[in-house]
């Protein structure tokens, strides 16, 4: 079983990695679409999506985490 630590480790590693190369495809791709920002506003941008990403990958890990556990519960059970 996973641990809550553990998840909010592997989230903010996984939105870490996942930042970086938002903020290296922002720097890349606005600019072809017209869109010049400062590279300060690019991380700004790619912080508030970091945020966002970090908080949705550890609510959906916990939940899919509770499910697992309850199905497990109801499987011992069952088989008592």
């Amino acid at each position: 079983m996973q641990t809550r630590k553990h998840s909010v480790i592997e989230s903010l590693a996984n939105v870490v990695i996942g930042f970086l190369a938002a903020v290296f495809i922002q720097i890349v791709i606005f600019p072809l679409f017209g869109i010049c920002i400062s590279l300060g506003s690019n991380l700004l941008i790619g912080g508030c999506f970091t945020a966002l990403s970090v908080i949705r990958i550890y609510a959906l890990r916990r939940w899919f985490t509770r499910k697992t556990e309850r199905n497990d519960r109801a499987v011992d059970k069952s088989s008592s």
